[in-house]
Protein backbone atom coordinates (compact mmCIF):
# COMPACT_ATOMS: atom_id res chain seq x y z
CA UNK A 1 0.00 0.00 0.00
CA UNK A 2 1.32 3.45 -0.91
CA UNK A 3 2.34 5.72 1.94
CA UNK A 4 1.23 9.32 2.25
CA UNK A 5 2.79 12.29 3.99
CA UNK A 6 1.40 15.80 4.39
CA UNK A 7 3.12 19.15 4.73
CA UNK A 8 1.01 21.99 6.09
CA UNK A 9 1.83 25.68 6.36
CA UNK A 10 0.16 27.56 9.20
CA UNK A 11 -0.31 31.27 9.83
CA UNK A 12 1.05 32.69 13.10
CA UNK A 13 -1.32 35.26 14.58
CA UNK A 14 -2.07 37.21 17.70
CA UNK A 15 -4.74 35.07 19.39
CA UNK A 16 -6.73 38.11 20.50
CA UNK A 17 -6.51 40.55 17.58
CA UNK A 18 -5.97 38.04 14.76
CA UNK A 19 -3.08 40.07 13.36
CA UNK A 20 -0.29 37.97 11.77
CA UNK A 21 2.86 37.87 13.91
CA UNK A 22 6.40 37.35 12.58
CA UNK A 23 7.41 34.97 15.36
CA UNK A 24 8.39 31.81 13.48
CA UNK A 25 12.00 31.95 14.69
CA UNK A 26 10.85 32.19 18.31
CA UNK A 27 8.35 29.35 17.87
CA UNK A 28 11.02 27.13 16.30
CA UNK A 29 13.43 27.97 19.13
CA UNK A 30 10.78 27.02 21.67
CA UNK A 31 10.06 23.76 19.83
CA UNK A 32 13.78 22.91 19.77
CA UNK A 33 14.05 23.67 23.48
CA UNK A 34 11.04 21.53 24.38
CA UNK A 35 11.97 18.67 22.03
CA UNK A 36 15.66 18.65 21.06
CA UNK A 37 16.20 16.93 17.75
CA UNK A 38 12.62 17.43 16.55
CA UNK A 39 12.35 17.52 12.77
CA UNK A 40 8.65 18.26 12.42
CA UNK A 41 8.59 22.08 12.25
CA UNK A 42 10.42 24.34 9.78
CA UNK A 43 10.50 28.00 8.90
CA UNK A 44 9.04 29.27 5.67
CA UNK A 45 9.47 32.27 3.38
CA UNK A 46 8.02 34.72 5.92
CA UNK A 47 8.23 34.97 9.66
CA UNK A 48 4.44 34.83 9.94
CA UNK A 49 4.43 31.22 8.67
CA UNK A 50 5.27 27.87 10.24
CA UNK A 51 5.45 24.56 8.39
CA UNK A 52 5.19 21.01 9.67
CA UNK A 53 5.51 17.66 7.94
CA UNK A 54 4.00 14.35 8.99
CA UNK A 55 5.75 11.02 8.74
CA UNK A 56 4.76 8.71 5.86
CA UNK A 57 1.61 6.81 6.80
CA UNK A 58 -0.28 3.99 5.14
CA UNK A 59 -3.34 4.30 7.38
CA UNK A 60 -5.47 7.40 6.88
CA UNK A 61 -6.75 7.40 10.45
CA UNK A 62 -3.15 7.46 11.68
CA UNK A 63 -2.37 10.27 9.25
CA UNK A 64 -5.32 12.27 10.58
CA UNK A 65 -4.19 11.71 14.15
CA UNK A 66 -0.70 12.97 13.28
CA UNK A 67 -2.00 16.08 11.53
CA UNK A 68 -4.09 16.93 14.59
CA UNK A 69 -1.16 16.21 16.90
CA UNK A 70 1.19 18.42 14.86
CA UNK A 71 -1.35 21.24 14.84
CA UNK A 72 -1.78 20.99 18.61
CA UNK A 73 1.99 20.92 19.14
CA UNK A 74 2.40 23.97 16.89
CA UNK A 75 -0.30 25.73 18.90
CA UNK A 76 1.39 24.76 22.18
CA UNK A 77 4.81 26.04 21.14
CA UNK A 78 3.27 29.23 19.73
CA UNK A 79 1.15 29.74 22.83
CA UNK A 80 4.23 29.74 25.03
CA UNK A 81 5.31 32.97 23.38
CA UNK A 82 1.86 34.52 23.23
CA UNK A 83 1.00 33.50 19.68
CA UNK A 84 -1.62 31.33 17.98
CA UNK A 85 -1.72 29.26 14.81
CA UNK A 86 -4.43 29.36 12.18
CA UNK A 87 -4.95 27.01 9.23
CA UNK A 88 -5.76 29.89 6.88
CA UNK A 89 -4.36 29.94 3.35
CA UNK A 90 -4.22 33.75 3.29
CA UNK A 91 -4.42 36.35 6.03
CA UNK A 92 -7.89 37.91 6.17
CA UNK A 93 -6.33 40.95 7.89
CA UNK A 94 -3.79 43.41 6.46
CA UNK A 95 -0.20 42.27 6.93
CA UNK A 96 3.31 43.41 6.07
CA UNK A 97 5.27 40.20 5.43
CA UNK A 98 8.61 39.83 7.24
CA UNK A 99 11.13 37.91 5.13
CA UNK A 100 12.84 35.07 7.00
CA UNK A 101 16.62 35.28 7.30
CA UNK A 102 17.82 33.00 4.52
CA UNK A 103 20.05 33.54 1.47
CA UNK A 104 17.60 31.73 -0.77
CA UNK A 105 14.66 33.84 0.36
CA UNK A 106 16.69 37.00 -0.11
CA UNK A 107 17.51 35.91 -3.68
CA UNK A 108 13.82 35.35 -4.40
CA UNK A 109 12.92 38.80 -3.10
CA UNK A 110 15.61 40.50 -5.16
CA UNK A 111 14.91 38.44 -8.27
CA UNK A 112 11.11 38.58 -8.42
CA UNK A 113 10.28 41.78 -6.56
CA UNK A 114 6.69 42.50 -5.50
CA UNK A 115 5.29 39.02 -6.32
CA UNK A 116 7.66 37.56 -3.72
CA UNK A 117 6.26 39.86 -1.03
CA UNK A 118 2.75 38.72 -1.88
CA UNK A 119 3.56 35.07 -1.13
CA UNK A 120 2.39 35.04 2.48
CA UNK A 121 0.12 32.14 1.56
CA UNK A 122 -0.26 28.73 3.20
CA UNK A 123 -0.63 25.48 1.29
CA UNK A 124 -1.00 21.77 1.90
CA UNK A 125 1.35 19.51 -0.03
CA UNK A 126 0.67 15.77 -0.25
CA UNK A 127 3.46 13.25 -0.91
CA UNK A 128 2.42 9.83 -2.24
CA UNK A 129 5.01 7.08 -2.67
CA UNK A 130 5.88 5.76 -6.12
CA UNK A 131 8.12 2.88 -7.16
CA UNK A 132 10.29 4.82 -9.60
CA UNK A 133 10.65 8.12 -11.40
CA UNK A 134 9.18 6.46 -14.49
CA UNK A 135 6.04 5.47 -12.59
CA UNK A 136 5.98 8.91 -10.98
CA UNK A 137 6.00 10.77 -14.29
CA UNK A 138 3.35 8.44 -15.70
CA UNK A 139 1.23 9.36 -12.68
CA UNK A 140 1.86 13.09 -13.12
CA UNK A 141 0.76 12.91 -16.74
CA UNK A 142 -2.53 11.25 -15.76
CA UNK A 143 -3.34 13.39 -12.70
CA UNK A 144 -3.49 16.67 -14.56
CA UNK A 145 -7.25 17.01 -15.26
CA UNK A 146 -8.20 16.10 -11.68
CA UNK A 147 -6.01 18.60 -9.83
CA UNK A 148 -8.50 21.51 -10.09
CA UNK A 149 -11.04 19.35 -8.24
CA UNK A 150 -8.62 19.05 -5.32
CA UNK A 151 -8.19 22.83 -5.48
CA UNK A 152 -11.96 23.30 -5.15
CA UNK A 153 -12.25 20.88 -2.23
CA UNK A 154 -9.47 22.58 -0.26
CA UNK A 155 -10.32 26.22 -1.09
CA UNK A 156 -9.72 28.23 2.09
CA UNK A 157 -8.60 31.74 1.13
CA UNK A 158 -11.53 34.07 0.34
CA UNK A 159 -10.03 37.19 2.00
CA UNK A 160 -6.89 39.19 1.29
CA UNK A 161 -5.49 42.26 3.06
CA UNK A 162 -8.76 43.02 4.82
CA UNK A 163 -11.04 42.57 1.80
CA UNK A 164 -13.15 39.86 0.16
CA UNK A 165 -11.49 38.68 -3.04
CA UNK A 166 -14.43 37.08 -4.82
CA UNK A 167 -12.36 33.87 -4.94
CA UNK A 168 -12.69 30.74 -2.85
CA UNK A 169 -8.94 30.08 -3.27
CA UNK A 170 -7.21 33.40 -3.76
CA UNK A 171 -3.99 31.80 -2.55
CA UNK A 172 -3.78 29.92 -5.85
CA UNK A 173 -4.03 33.15 -7.84
CA UNK A 174 -1.17 34.61 -5.83
CA UNK A 175 0.94 31.46 -6.04
CA UNK A 176 0.60 31.29 -9.82
CA UNK A 177 2.50 34.56 -10.13
CA UNK A 178 5.69 32.54 -9.92
CA UNK A 179 6.89 31.99 -13.50
CA UNK A 180 7.33 28.25 -12.96
CA UNK A 181 3.97 27.57 -11.25
CA UNK A 182 0.82 25.96 -12.58
CA UNK A 183 -0.24 23.05 -14.77
CA UNK A 184 2.17 21.34 -17.14
CA UNK A 185 1.97 19.51 -20.42
CA UNK A 186 2.46 15.70 -20.34
CA UNK A 187 6.12 14.72 -20.06
CA UNK A 188 5.92 11.18 -21.42
CA UNK A 189 8.96 9.82 -19.60
CA UNK A 190 11.18 10.44 -16.61
CA UNK A 191 14.02 11.40 -18.93
CA UNK A 192 11.90 14.14 -20.53
CA UNK A 193 10.71 15.35 -17.14
CA UNK A 194 14.24 15.75 -15.80
CA UNK A 195 15.42 17.34 -19.04
CA UNK A 196 12.60 19.89 -18.81
CA UNK A 197 13.52 20.83 -15.24
CA UNK A 198 17.21 21.05 -16.18
CA UNK A 199 16.35 23.31 -19.11
CA UNK A 200 14.23 25.54 -16.86
CA UNK A 201 17.12 25.98 -14.43
CA UNK A 202 19.51 26.62 -17.33
CA UNK A 203 17.46 29.64 -18.39
CA UNK A 204 18.59 31.41 -15.22
CA UNK A 205 15.02 32.56 -14.52
CA UNK A 206 14.65 30.17 -11.59
CA UNK A 207 17.30 29.34 -9.03
CA UNK A 208 17.25 25.53 -9.01
CA UNK A 209 15.04 22.48 -9.48
CA UNK A 210 13.23 23.17 -6.19
CA UNK A 211 11.72 26.18 -7.97
CA UNK A 212 9.92 23.98 -10.51
CA UNK A 213 6.65 24.89 -8.80
CA UNK A 214 4.45 22.59 -10.86
CA UNK A 215 0.98 21.75 -9.55
CA UNK A 216 2.32 18.22 -9.14
CA UNK A 217 5.94 17.12 -9.44
CA UNK A 218 8.49 14.50 -8.50
CA UNK A 219 9.90 15.19 -5.08
CA UNK A 220 13.62 15.98 -5.09
CA UNK A 221 14.00 14.56 -1.55
CA UNK A 222 11.70 11.54 -1.37
CA UNK A 223 10.54 8.70 -3.66
CA UNK A 224 7.17 10.38 -4.04
CA UNK A 225 5.02 12.50 -6.27
CA UNK A 226 4.22 15.79 -4.56
CA UNK A 227 0.74 17.20 -5.21
CA UNK A 228 0.80 20.91 -4.43
CA UNK A 229 -2.55 22.42 -5.42
CA UNK A 230 -4.37 22.41 -2.09
CA UNK A 231 -4.84 25.35 0.23
CA UNK A 232 -4.08 24.52 3.81
CA UNK A 233 -7.45 23.25 5.04
CA UNK A 234 -9.27 24.76 7.98
CA UNK A 235 -10.34 21.35 9.27
CA UNK A 236 -7.89 18.49 9.64
CA UNK A 237 -10.58 16.16 8.31
CA UNK A 238 -10.50 17.98 4.96
CA UNK A 239 -6.73 17.59 4.80
CA UNK A 240 -7.18 13.85 5.37
CA UNK A 241 -9.76 13.72 2.56
CA UNK A 242 -7.34 15.48 0.22
CA UNK A 243 -4.58 13.02 1.14
CA UNK A 244 -6.94 10.06 0.69
CA UNK A 245 -8.00 11.25 -2.77
CA UNK A 246 -4.41 11.97 -3.76
CA UNK A 247 -3.34 8.42 -2.92
CA UNK A 248 -6.30 6.99 -4.81
CA UNK A 249 -5.55 9.16 -7.85
CA UNK A 250 -1.90 8.10 -7.82
CA UNK A 251 -2.81 4.41 -7.59
CA UNK A 252 -5.46 4.72 -10.31
CA UNK A 253 -3.06 6.55 -12.62
CA UNK A 254 -0.30 3.98 -12.01
CA UNK A 255 -2.69 1.13 -12.84
CA UNK A 256 -3.72 2.85 -16.07
CA UNK A 257 -0.07 3.28 -17.02
CA UNK A 258 0.75 -0.37 -16.31
CA UNK A 259 -2.28 -1.40 -18.39
CA UNK A 260 -0.96 0.63 -21.32
CA UNK A 261 -3.74 3.21 -21.32
CA UNK A 262 -2.55 6.55 -22.76
CA UNK A 263 -2.56 9.66 -20.65
CA UNK A 264 -5.29 12.19 -21.42
CA UNK A 265 -3.92 15.25 -23.15
CA UNK A 266 -6.05 18.33 -22.48
CA UNK A 267 -4.12 21.45 -23.36
CA UNK A 268 -2.54 23.55 -20.64
CA UNK A 269 -4.78 26.44 -21.69
CA UNK A 270 -7.88 24.39 -20.82
CA UNK A 271 -6.35 23.18 -17.55
CA UNK A 272 -5.65 26.77 -16.58
CA UNK A 273 -9.32 27.59 -17.17
CA UNK A 274 -10.40 24.59 -15.08
CA UNK A 275 -8.06 25.70 -12.32
CA UNK A 276 -9.36 29.27 -12.44
CA UNK A 277 -12.95 28.03 -12.20
CA UNK A 278 -12.08 25.91 -9.17
CA UNK A 279 -10.26 28.78 -7.49
CA UNK A 280 -13.00 31.29 -8.22
CA UNK A 281 -15.98 29.28 -6.99
CA UNK A 282 -14.69 26.33 -4.99
CA UNK A 283 -17.67 24.01 -4.59
CA UNK A 284 -20.33 26.73 -4.85
CA UNK A 285 -20.79 26.68 -8.64
CA UNK A 286 -19.93 24.47 -11.59
CA UNK A 287 -16.50 22.94 -12.01
CA UNK A 288 -15.06 21.92 -15.37
CA UNK A 289 -15.50 18.18 -15.68
CA UNK A 290 -12.03 16.53 -15.83
CA UNK A 291 -13.11 14.26 -18.69
CA UNK A 292 -15.05 16.65 -20.92
CA UNK A 293 -13.65 20.03 -19.74
CA UNK A 294 -17.20 21.37 -19.82
CA UNK A 295 -19.20 22.84 -16.91
CA UNK A 296 -20.75 20.35 -14.53
CA UNK A 297 -22.21 20.69 -11.04
CA UNK A 298 -19.57 20.39 -8.34
CA UNK A 299 -21.32 17.55 -6.44
CA UNK A 300 -21.46 15.50 -9.63
CA UNK A 301 -17.76 16.08 -10.29
CA UNK A 302 -16.82 15.02 -6.76
CA UNK A 303 -18.89 11.86 -7.06
CA UNK A 304 -17.25 11.18 -10.44
CA UNK A 305 -13.87 11.44 -8.71
CA UNK A 306 -14.99 8.83 -6.18
CA UNK A 307 -16.19 6.60 -9.01
CA UNK A 308 -12.99 7.06 -11.04
CA UNK A 309 -10.80 6.13 -8.07
CA UNK A 310 -13.25 3.61 -6.61
CA UNK A 311 -11.12 0.48 -7.09
CA UNK A 312 -8.10 2.16 -5.50
CA UNK A 313 -10.15 3.54 -2.62
CA UNK A 314 -11.60 0.10 -1.97
CA UNK A 315 -8.22 -1.59 -2.19
CA UNK A 316 -6.78 0.89 0.30
CA UNK A 317 -9.72 0.41 2.68
CA UNK A 318 -10.66 4.08 2.23
CA UNK A 319 -13.88 3.92 0.18
CA UNK A 320 -16.49 4.29 2.92
CA UNK A 321 -14.57 6.98 4.75
CA UNK A 322 -13.94 8.96 1.56
CA UNK A 323 -17.59 8.78 0.48
CA UNK A 324 -18.75 9.92 3.90
CA UNK A 325 -16.21 12.76 3.96
CA UNK A 326 -17.28 13.98 0.51
CA UNK A 327 -20.94 14.00 1.46
CA UNK A 328 -20.16 15.87 4.68
CA UNK A 329 -18.06 18.38 2.76
CA UNK A 330 -20.87 19.00 0.28
CA UNK A 331 -23.27 19.51 3.19
CA UNK A 332 -21.15 21.84 5.35
CA UNK A 333 -18.78 23.42 2.81
CA UNK A 334 -15.04 23.95 2.60
CA UNK A 335 -12.92 26.47 4.48
CA UNK A 336 -13.83 29.33 2.16
CA UNK A 337 -17.52 28.83 2.82
CA UNK A 338 -16.91 28.60 6.56
CA UNK A 339 -14.85 31.81 6.64
CA UNK A 340 -17.58 33.65 4.74
CA UNK A 341 -20.20 32.23 7.07
CA UNK A 342 -18.22 33.43 10.09
CA UNK A 343 -17.90 36.92 8.62
CA UNK A 344 -21.62 37.06 7.94
CA UNK A 345 -22.31 35.97 11.52
CA UNK A 346 -19.79 38.20 13.32
CA UNK A 347 -19.30 41.10 10.90
CA UNK A 348 -15.59 41.11 11.78
CA UNK A 349 -12.59 39.64 10.00
CA UNK A 350 -10.78 39.70 13.34
CA UNK A 351 -13.45 37.43 14.75
CA UNK A 352 -13.05 35.19 11.71
CA UNK A 353 -9.34 34.76 12.44
CA UNK A 354 -9.70 34.19 16.16
CA UNK A 355 -12.43 31.58 15.62
CA UNK A 356 -10.25 29.87 13.00
CA UNK A 357 -7.43 29.69 15.55
CA UNK A 358 -9.75 27.62 17.72
CA UNK A 359 -10.96 25.45 14.85
CA UNK A 360 -7.43 24.75 13.58
CA UNK A 361 -6.85 22.34 16.46
CA UNK A 362 -10.09 20.46 15.81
Amino acid sequence: MRTVGVEEELLLVDPDSGDPKALAAAVLARAAQDDPGQDVFEKELFGQMLEFATHPQSDMAALGDEIVRCRKEAARHAGQIGCGVAALATSPLPVSPALSVNDRYQWLAERFGIPTWEQLVCGCHVHVSVESDEEGVAVLDRLRPWLPVLRAISANSPFWQGRPTGYASYRSRVWNRWPSAGPTEPFGSAERYHRRVTDMVATGVILDEAMAYFDARLSARYPTVEIRVADVCLGAETAVLIATLCRALVETAAREWRAGRPAPDPGVSLLRLADWQAARYGLEEDLLDPVTLRPRRAPQVLRSLLEYTGDALTGNGDAARAEQAVEELLRTGNGAREQRRLLEHTGSLREVVTECVRRTQG
